[in-house]
């Protein structure tokens, strides 16, 4: 099932899929011209694009740290073993 009629559903994008697609939706409300119910709908479509933006920042950072984290250990344990 998709969010709109032609569009992905939000589970199935990339992280650089969601951007440009959240910039589009961003450029068309900023440009104004659409009916009230228009509107609506991208603006509704922009905070799923953001949650799932959010979603990958979010899952990095997770990643990150836990590499961090190990790397981190991993120099814990050698600093003992000296």
């Amino acid at each position: 099932m998709t969010d709109e009629p032609g569009t992905a559903t939000t589970e199935e994008l990339s992280y650089e899929d969601a951007r440009a697609e959240l910039v589009e939706v961003v450029r068309q409300l900023e440009a104004g011209g659409t009916t009230l119910e228009e509107s609506l709908a991208l603006w509704e479509r922009g905070e799923a694009l953001a949650t799932v933006c959010q979603g990958w920042i979010d899952g990095v950072r997770a990643r990150l740290d836990a590499v961090l984290d190990d790397e981190s250990a991993e120099a814990d344990e050698d600093d003992d073993e000296d």
